[in-house]
């Protein structure tokens, strides 16, 4: 593992955690701009495992709350995280020991290493995720069991916000409603926690798998092949947007996407259903991929990701799939990240058997 993120390594974790996003997670590029800043103000950010850190140490899980459609206009304010970091000193007598992203996906991934920097505490090689997810209980902490008992929230106009939920679902509705009263968007921390509780709780090694993936393409004679090895992903349609519809409601970005293929996937038509991230991918009615998987669309010729709120009619792009982390395939994962959570009446099938039976694993069309 690489000790510290350096400036060097801020452009490929940006895209690295635009793949992994799946659409959401926010504009890696208002989080990439904060990271060089911060670095260059602040120096490089220590990288750290949990083993590095001793069993009581504080981690923060950090991350933007709210649609990517607004936070790609409102950007956070650069106190917010200290004002985070102030209410858990006064919470817990002590500073955090450590930042760590919430979801590695989107600015999400990005941004943490913004937000060390300043508050001058390593980064946690590691997230809630190994993705991006649009709800606040859809973490491996909320898998793992452990209490969703303390929200903290803050936005760009100063407000500090304390929640003590009963459980994770209850995090999601207060958290949900003080973002859309904060106008979409704004900062959070929640399931603070130790270094000793977050062992088997968080999914670790994700900050260094993103880098790795941004590096992918890099020199790469054909970047879409080189992504889809590193991921492991199946090709399911290589095409051209034909339709948007897409809306910002209840602090999501909801809608459908169409794609019909082109070259040696011409005729085919691939929709996806998205609620801040990609979460469904249907053929004619069939299903190619769903959540807890990754499906992420990306441009075909440069191979990087298109994240929902970019997309638009005639942009050529790719759409690939690949397997989540284990843990959201086990029956809690499932039951919190599955489709049926997201209200789609469809038992999970595993992208590397759904996207191969219905017609996945296609050449790339150019």
């Amino acid at each position: 593992m690489q000790p510290a993120i350096t400036l060097d390594d801020v452009a490929p974790l940006a895209r690295g955690c635009a793949v992994l996003g799946t659409g959401g997670g926010g504009d890696v590029r208002s989080g990439a701009l904060a990271a060089a800043r911060a670095i260059r103000e602040h120096g490089e950010v220590p990288l750290v495992t949990l083993a590095d850190l001793d069993a009581d140490a504080l981690v923060v899980p950090l991350s933007g709350i709210g649609a990517p459609t607004v936070s790609h206009e409102m950007i956070h304010a650069e106190a917010e995280p200290d004002r985070i970091r102030d209410e858990i000193e006064r919470l817990f007598g002590r500073p955090p020991a450590a930042v760590m992203s919430s979801e590695i996906g989107g600015s999400n991934g990005v941004a943490p290493v913004a937000w060390a920097a300043r508050l001058g505490v390593p980064l946690l090689d590691a997230d809630g995720m190994g993705r991006a997810f649009p709800e606040v209980q859809m973490v491996s902490m909320y898998v793992a069991g452990l209490p969703a008992n303390l929200v903290i929230m803050s936005d760009v106009v100063g407000n500090v916000v304390t929640i003590r939920p009963v459980d994770g679902l209850w995090a999601e509705r207060i958290a949900r409603a003080v973002c859309v009263a904060a106008g979409s968007s704004a900062l959070m921390a929640d399931y603070v926690l130790t270094a000793r509780e977050a062992r088997g709780a968080v999914i670790e090694g994700t900050v260094t798998r993103a880098i790795a993936v941004g590096r992918s393409t890099d020199g790469a004679a054909d970047p879409l092949a080189a992504l889809r090895e590193t991921l492991g992903a199946e090709l399911l349609i290589g095409g051209k947007v034909t339709d948007v519809a897409r809306r910002t409601a209840g602090g999501f970005v909801r809608g459908t996407v169409t794609v019909e293929g082109v070259a040696g996937d011409r005729g085919r038509t691939l929709t996806l259903e998205i609620q801040n991230e990609n979460l469904v991918a249907l053929e004619d009615g069939r299903v190619l991929a769903m959540v807890p998987d990754l499906i992420t669309v990306v441009d075909t010729q440069a191979a990087t990701a298109v994240q929902t709120e970019a997309l638009r009619y005639g942009q050529r792009v790719s759409v690939l799939a690949w397997p989540c982390d284990p843990l959201w395939r086990t029956p809690k994962g499932l039951a919190t990240a599955g489709p049926r959570a997201f209200g789609y009446d469809l038992d999970y099938v595993p992208v590397e058997r759904s996207a191969r039976v219905n017609g996945g694993t296609r050449e790339a069309a150019r």
